[in-house]
């Protein structure tokens, strides 16, 4: 990657816009969903920028440009319309060591405008480095067909209740209660309108120390595998990497599968971590025996071949996932 995609903080900060016609009108419409202070630095402002700062929602700055004008700032968009003035203002800019973006010049750019789904405080921000900005639009398109539009009420909610969660859930049933939340019977209820409903539902889950259908113990899923790219496996066993406290994998061969795992999972790679790929079958269901004593879901890929040898003696329980799609 070239650019590394975060989430800068933005209330109460500075945000420059060096244009006035309607591309920078575009760019205050995107920052005024955030709480930053919105600067034009322009002569002129078309009508709708010009109301912008006459009802004191932004500022202007009509003089003349200099590096230090941008000190401080969070960002700056340049949009003069000018390609050579947008280059001498990016120079400016860089100067006062401050991320910019320069609409429409990708070559000059320190920030990237990604196509975003807007579920506030839910944004999924969609980038392509500006090699193809009509298939990030593509993507947002389907994305914002799969999140119902309200669902970003169902994320403030539980934003105001994480407090109460840690003081009455216990740790090691609070992955599985949010995983109800937002994947079970409170989110399927704020979907269709019931937003009471799923509000009474999550704070009598909270008063009972976790979701209804957790009881404490622990899942293992076996994903069988036959091959190690990540865009072949199936949704459900993706969806179980994600939810997994720990991955195992049988041989070091199944390591690139990793990367559908979330970040803060502990990992065994077989032959690597233990050294040896003598590290037995035996070895790898007591630590995963140990794992599921604590109430930890642990996701077991084998080789499709050992598979079923693999699933003797675990539990009744044993979720086993096509790991594949066929």
């Amino acid at each position: 990657m070239k650019f590394f995609p975060m989430f800068l903080r933005m209330a109460d900060r500075d945000v420059l816009i060096v244009g006035g016609g309607e591309t920078a009108a575009q760019k205050a419409r995107l920052m005024l969903k955030t709480e930053a202070r919105l600067t034009f630095v322009a002569p002129e402002l078309d009508p709708e920028i010009a109301a912008l700062v006459a009802e004191g929602r932004a500022a202007h700055h009509p003089g003349e440009i200099a590096s230090d004008l941008f000190e401080d700032a969070a960002l700056v968009f340049v949009c003069t319309g000018d390609e050579a003035r947008d280059e001498e203002v990016a120079a400016l800019v860089r100067a006062a060591r401050v991320p910019f973006n320069v609409v429409d010049r990708p070559d000059l750019c320190e920030a990237v405008t990604p196509s975003l789904v807007d579920r506030d405080p839910l944004v999924v921000a969609i980038g392509t480095e500006g090699a193809a900005p009509v298939l990030a639009r593509q993507v947002k398109t389907r994305l914002e067909g799969l999140l119902e539009p309200r669902l970003g009420d169902l994320v403030a909610l539980g934003g105001r209740l994480r407090g109460t969660v840690a003081e009455h859930v216990p740790q090691a049933r609070r992955r599985a209660f949010w995983r109800w939340v937002y994947d079970g019977a409170p989110r399927r209820l704020h979907a269709r309108g019931a937003e009471r409903a799923a509000a009474a539902a999550i704070k009598e889950a909270i008063a009972a120390g976790g979701a209804p259908d957790d009881d404490g113990r622990g899942q293992v899923t076996l994903l069988p595998v036959s091959t190690v790219e990540p865009d072949l496996m199936t949704l459900r066993a993706v969806q179980r990497m994600q939810e997994a406290d720990l991955v195992i994998c049988a041989e070091a061969a199944f390591a690139p599968l990793l990367e559908l795992a979330r970040r803060d999972a502990a990992r065994i790679v077989v032959g690597r971590d233990h050294g040896t790929e003598g590290w037995l079958v035996s070895d790898q269901r007591r630590v995963i025996f140990e794992e599921l004593e604590r109430g930890a879901r642990v996701v077991w890929l084998v080789a499709r071949r050992d598979a079923e040898r693999a699933a003797i003696g675990l539990p009744e329980e044993m979720e086993r996932v096509p790991a594949v799609r066929v």
